[in-house]
């Protein structure tokens, strides 16, 4: 998926009446709830509150990048393929599909839906959308996922017109889409927000404000209604959705919230039913011991690592990438900054990907702190850094809490092999628009799974894959690897390659991974239907409220 809405995504009641107060939160008054209830004052059965991390950049589907953009898109959208209530595909848009004997060719039939403007959604549109997206004067950031597709790669590049790319209409209800190679994860790639139709007959009338509320059209169940900038984005059921006898919730807010401490008080304040991925670190045993019941903690396939622009001296020297590298403490950084489960990560791929065991590692995993320490300053001394000439360096970072709790104490790891770094935080959008241009030296970034397989982690760090290789990174062997990869139909020797191209890229240091994440949810138990799942996506269509449960 998109970056993680933590960094960003990187994919979170206590007693009653009165004034409340919880160490480092602040007091405030709670408004009509009994012990450890929601508000049934401010709240209504048909209209859901979600805490949703950063502010939208887009919701064109084609535009979009980020897991917080995701969760508003999916819920305005349906693609060929969707999620169930748990996450996993399920046809969408389309009701079933066929495949030609060699893998490459695969037909899809089409339900028999509309947009919701009452206007037919056809083949045609979703091939008026693949070439869209692949116009190289549309400038797709994230165009890469779809190289798959015959001729998209060479089309987004202006080698060959938009035409070529291998997707057709058959006829208005048949859609032909050909593969350069055979794609064992196409189900869960044809769930992303890349490969959703647009309604042709309304972005060519309206251009660049397709999307404003009066005239934006969408095939999912719900549709915009309001987007008040730093505020909220509200969306409200769409009555000509294929399943809107099956929506239960009319209205649904999303609230942007980098501020987890703030998010927090307006979780307990009543304000939002759920907060997904926005919980300050350091309350997460105050929450175990007392929102139990709301708090959803859960393994994901999510990775964060610091990224190195390995285009910049010195970060093109690899003595000063492995150095920095082995001072991060990962022990301490998730027993006692994170504290919600998550793993110290010593690769890049995260455990949870079906079929790969995981077997790729730094190679100093098992080295021991006070080694690992006397190793890195023996690299930056080698690399011509010391006390007289200290390694120093800005270091980009989101403003979220738990990244700026992160950040500072990477800060002071790094600080102990005399290296000074001065924390550049900003907004998450913009943190990720300077990764993309590759201004920068060292950063936060992350990747939550877009679909469950190892090529998703490994594609980024392409060269193909352009302003998303955030580092500049290449390597002649890992890229020989990873395309290689793609021709193998046999899973077992499938995996002994990418494993391969894994090990190259962590020899490498092309970045530092950090931790392997677990969402960080609170879930109001007046909401029924949400499943954790290990890409953290529940579909407001799949849930329901029930305001009459005032405490647990």
């Amino acid at each position: 998926m998109a970056n993680s809405n933590r960094n960003r995504f990187t994919r979170r009641a206590a007693m009653a009446g009165g004034a409340l107060a919880l160490g480092g939160i602040g007091t405030f008054a709670f408004r009509g709830r009994s012990a450890r209830g929601f508000s049934l004052s401010t709240a209504d059965a048909k209209t859901l509150n979600r805490g949703n991390g950063a502010e939208p950049d887009t919701l064109d589907p084609h535009k979009a990048q980020g897991q917080w953009e995701y969760n508003i898109i999916g819920d305005m959208f349906i693609g060929l393929m969707t999620e169930d209530s748990a996450a996993n595909p399920v046809p969408g848009a389309c009701e079933s599909y066929s495949v030609s004997g060699d893998g490459l060719t695969y037909r899809f039939r089409l339900r028999d839906h509309i947009w919701s403007d009452g206007v037919p959604v056809t083949a045609q549109d979703y091939v008026y959308s693949f070439r869209r997206i692949a116009d190289p004067k549309f400038a797709a950031q994230y165009v890469s996922i779809l190289f798959p597709i015959r001729n998209m790669e060479e089309a987004s590049t202006g080698k060959l017109p938009v035409e070529a790319v291998g997707v057709r209409a058959l006829d208005d209800r048949t859609l032909e889409i050909q593969f350069h190679f055979q794609v064992p994860y196409i189900e869960q790639l044809l769930t992303h927000f890349t490969t959703f139709a647009v309604p042709r007959h309304v972005v060519e009338k309206h251009g660049a404000q397709w999307l404003r509320p009066e005239n934006i059209v969408v095939n999912g169940p719900y549709t915009l209604k309001q987007w008040i900038p730093n505020d909220h984005v509200q969306l409200v059921k769409n009555p000509r959705f294929f399943a809107a006898d099956k929506v239960r919730i009319d209205n649904v807010f999303y609230f942007p919230t980098q501020d987890s401490e703030a998010a927090l008080k307006r979780v307990r304040g009543g304000d939002f039913d759920v907060l997904t991925d926005s919980l300050p670190p350091q309350k997460i045993d105050w929450l175990r011991a007392n929102m139990a019941n709301e708090l959803r903690l859960w393994p994901s396939i999510l990775t964060q690592y610091v990224q190195f622009n390995v285009g910049r001296k010195p970060f093109d020297d690899v003595r000063v990438r492995t150095a920095l590298s082995l001072a991060i403490d990962r022990e301490i950084i998730c027993n006692k900054v994170e504290r919600a489960g998550e793993q110290p990560a010593y690769a890049l791929v995260p455990p949870g990907m079906p079929g790969y065991p995981g077997r790729p590692k730094l190679n100093f995993h098992a080295m021991p702190m006070a080694q690992r320490l006397a190793k890195a300053k023996e690299l930056l001394a080698a690399a011509g850094y010391g006390p007289g000439n200290p390694l120093s360096f800005d270091f980009n970072m989101t403003m979220t809490t738990e990244i700026k709790l992160i950040s500072a104490a990477i800060q002071e790891m790094w600080r102990r092999i005399g290296v000074n770094v001065r924390l550049a935080p900003s907004e998450t959008q913009v943190h990720y628009a300077v990764l993309r241009k590759h201004q920068f030296d060292v950063a936060w970034a992350g990747w939550i799974a877009d679909y469950r397989d190892p090529k998703n982690y490994l594609y980024l760090f392409q060269a193909s894959t352009a302003d998303m290789n955030y580092g500049g990174y290449h390597n002649p062997k890992y890229e020989a690897l990873v395309t290689r990869s793609d021709t193998i139909a046999d899973a077992a020797v499938r995996t002994l390659v990418l494993e391969q191209a894994e090990q190259i890229l962590l020899d490498d240091v092309a970045i530092a991974p950090v931790f392997f994440g677990v969402s960080r949810d609170l879930v109001s138990p007046q909401v029924k239907g949400w499943i954790s799942n290990n890409i953290n996506t529940n579909r407001t269509r799949y849930l329901s409220l029930d305001r009459r449960i005032t405490s647990v």
